[in-house]
């Protein structure tokens, strides 16, 4: 493994759920908004309780992976212990709202367990208008949760509690197929791919919508606190999902890891001889790079002030993903110059995000994102 992802200080700890919340209230206070389950919502089988459409149009973008707890630091008590906000998290739900906030319908499809962070995330989603036809929750198997801390920079170190939570109980048996039938794009990532039975209903998922002639997008999102012990293994998922995507966004340190090539150039060619149609490699504040087999792009990042990079990565997919949806053609099929605009929209969302704390909180609407590009100006490295 290359030594630049080695340096992460990201750890998996093996505590009982149990000691994390008392950890959690030792160090800090975690702050919890006052919570009633509201009655006759759920339609309840034996492993899975499943909810209605949320909203009645059909979702242009379906995003499929974990919804998770983003536990993220506000500062201290007078006596010095940590406070901690909830915050819904994921990337593939973060993917979701922000393309929704950019101007398309989207919806969500994975498992959150049966408990408070559930009913919460189920709620969060439903409250951002996302179709949760897809999304259940699972009474045996506890929703993942993520401690977040940042860095005087606004970068982020995760701690991870999920073994296994109940996202990675996501089965191609359960899932609605009707999301997949109707959406235009299925974007989604590899963590589900950790334990099963999720290990093998995303590929069998992704195929599925291939077959109908979706758009298909992945964002790996190495996390190698979730395979800990078992990064070849990882490694190896990660490459198995990669000739079932025509759109990838990969970091340059996940590029190399993917294709063993330390050239971005060499490493983006590695991915579209695989049948990738366009890779977009971030690469924090140097902006992207974008390659299709006949376009190469580089495009500059906004000098915003940085608070919080968690979720940044997500707008910009989300809002890459919207404007490619709302096109209507398919990532082969645009131009340069459209190429060029979506990726510097998607800039513009991923540094207005990194103003704000949290994920889903911070991510901007199309208004937010148009008045970065009309006055904030480029980042000059």
């Amino acid at each position: 493994m290359p030594a630049k992802l080695r340096k992460s200080k990201s750890k998996t700890d093996g505590f009982p759920r149990e000691a994390v919340f008392c950890l959690a209230i030792f160090l800090g206070e975690v702050k919890f908004p006052i919570y009633k389950r509201p009655e006759n919502r759920y339609h309840k089988n034996e492993k899975q309780l499943t909810f209605g459409k949320a909203v009645s149009d059909m979702a242009d973008i379906v995003s499929m992976g974990e919804l998770l707890i983003d536990f993220t630091p506000v500062g201290t008590t007078e006596d010095g212990r940590l406070l901690f906000a909830r915050n819904p998290g994921g990337a593939p739900a973060n993917v979701a709202v922000q393309a929704h906030r950019a101007g398309v319908s989207a919806g969500f499809l994975g498992r959150v367990g049966q408990d408070m962070f559930g009913d919460f995330l189920v709620d969060t989603l439903k409250n951002c208008d996302i179709d949760i036809r897809g999304l259940s929750q699972d009474p045996d198997y506890a929703t993942s949760l993520a401690f977040v801390q940042l860095s005087p920079e606004g970068d982020r170190d995760f701690s991870f509690y999920r073994d296994p939570g109940a996202d990675t109980r996501l089965s191609f048996e359960d899932t609605d197929l009707s999301i997949l039938d109707q959406c235009k794009l299925l974007c989604f990532g590899s963590l589900l791919m950790t334990a099963g039975p999720s290990r093998t209903a995303v590929p069998r998922l992704v195929g599925y919508a291939r077959a109908q002639g979706k758009i298909t997008a992945y964002d790996p999102n190495w996390r190698p606190p979730l395979w800990k012990g078992r990064e070849e293994e990882g490694i190896a998922a990660m490459k198995s999902l990669i000739p079932k995507a025509d759109i990838m966004k990969v970091s340059d340190e996940e590029l190399e890891l993917l294709t063993g090539k330390e050239k971005v150039e060499e490493g983006a060619w590695a991915l579209l001889e695989q049948g990738v149609s366009l890779v977009v490699v971030t690469m924090g504040p140097k902006g992207c790079r974008a390659f299709t087999p006949g376009n190469t792009l580089q495009k500059n990042t906004y000098d915003t002030p940085v608070k919080d990079t968690t979720g940044s990565g997500d707008s910009f997919f989300g809002a890459l993903l919207a404007k490619i949806v709302l096109s209507g053609k398919r990532p082969a099929q645009l131009s340069q110059e459209e190429l060029a605009d979506f990726l510097d929209f998607a800039n513009a969302a991923g540094s207005t995000c990194a103003t704000k704390t949290g994920a889903i909180p911070a991510l901007p609407t199309t208004e937010a994102i148009e008045e970065c590009r009309k006055t904030v100006p480029l980042l000059q490295l």
